[in-house]
């Protein structure tokens, strides 16, 4: 009898760890941190961002001098076999469960073939929904090799992790593989992409120029095709249409003799688009609450006039955006959304290939409500007259 439970015990053992020989250990594998793809000349090229997971565990024993992160590059008929083409130089395994965001070029976007290249990634079983899609003018290899201000770990660069300065600001709202099918297979059957470029804002104590990776703009995807590429200011407008945006800058002038300017934080963002069928012409109404912070200004000013500066300039950055959206034809508000979902039949009725067409006088009313006027600290109280 104690032999069969020792026979029973042995075999139990056993097939526990062999459910184990077939796993990598961690050490002995490559990460994949980021992607970035461009199409040239009928070919695709890939480039592989490799990262140490030893600077981000910030173990004791990692080489300070190590590299935080590397990046490889082939070309291929196929972004398949560019992929085996880079296994083909690599040491280890190859693991791409961590891999955080993927980066698309120009003309990548302008491809026939950049809806193949999500739809790859998506179906491959260990890359996840939660990576997040950005598009870039910029050579895709510098892009890739930047690293965060003050050595930070390279998982916290806005690449990899756009919400880390959500709380301050969120201009342009991050797209990642769920959002990105979601706004592809649902009316306006468009998606804006953040773009992404390389500035030189910053200097270290020895006086040498930093890169750092920089929201310029977004660049406009529809199932169509690539709609075109918006920047700077031409995009203002688009975050006080979207619903994610918790804060904003805004400055706007107070006196056109004077030319004095005022910069203020806008919170707590609410926004109501309200669709205004009447027979086959659609119309929008847009109503925006915030409340509004104040960060400094020169001499006299009442709440009225600040009032109807941030109104003013709202509707502005509102109205530009969109008009300059209308250009590249895009429904850059997704206004046929609004339309799908509260009035599905009237959406039947007018839709022309899934959108609302759409024209400058489209959006008849844009109202901003300042619900609170918050002066800062009470020093300033006084020049703050009701």
């Amino acid at each position: 009898m104690k032999k069969k439970i020792i026979l029973l015990a042995s075999l139990t053992v056993i097939l526990l760890l062999s459910g184990c020989w077939d796993v990598s250990e961690p050490q002995r594998m490559y990460y994949v941190h980021g992607v970035g793809i461009d199409i040239k000349d009928n070919q695709y090229e890939v480039y592989l961002q490799l990262i140490n997971y030893a600077d981000v565990a910030k173990s004791e024993t990692a080489n300070p001098g190590a590299p935080k992160a590397e990046v490889g590059h082939a070309k291929g008929k196929t972004m398949e076999e560019a992929i085996y083409k880079l296994y083909n130089s690599i040491d280890l395994e190859v693991f791409w469960g961590h891999m955080s965001y993927l980066i698309l070029s120009e003309e990548a976007l302008k491809s026939d073939h950049v809806i193949s290249i999500f739809d790859s990634f998506i179906r491959f079983r260990e890359t996840r929904y939660q990576i997040y899609v950005h598009c870039t003018q910029e050579p895709l290899e510098e892009i890739l090799l930047v690293t965060p201000t003050l050595d930070k770990s390279i998982t916290s660069s806005k690449l990899s992790n756009p919400l880390n300065t959500g709380s301050q600001e969120v201009s342009i709202e991050p797209v990642n593989f769920r959002n990105l099918i979601l706004a592809l297979n649902e009316p306006s059957h468009e998606v804006k992409l953040p773009l992404i470029s390389i500035n030189k804002n910053w200097r270290d104590s020895e006086e040498e120029s930093l890169p750092e990776t920089h929201l310029e703009g977004i660049g406009i995807l529809s199932n169509d095709g690539f709609k075109g590429i918006m920047k700077g200011d031409a995009t203002r407008g688009t975050q006080w249409m979207q619903k994610q945006t918790s804060r904003g800058d805004l400055t706007f002038i107070l006196d056109s003799s004077k030319k004095d300017y005022l910069t203020v934080d806008l919170e707590k963002h609410k926004l109501e688009v309200k669709p205004i069928v009447k027979k086959n012409e659609v119309q929008f109404e847009i109503n925006i609450h915030v409340d509004a912070t104040i960060n400094g200004f020169k001499g006299d000013i009442t709440s009225d006039q600040i009032r109807k500066g941030i109104s003013k300039k709202v509707k502005e950055e509102i109205k530009t955006t969109y008009e300059e959206g209308l250009k590249i034809d895009s429904d850059i508000y997704r206004l046929s959304e609004y339309v799908y979902r509260y009035n599905v039949k009237a959406w039947k009725k007018v839709e022309e290939g899934g959108k609302v067409p759409l024209t400058k006088d489209s959006i008849s009313n844009i109202n901003v409500h300042v619900n609170k006027i918050n002066p800062g600290r009470k020093t300033f109280e006084e020049t703050i007259k009701k």
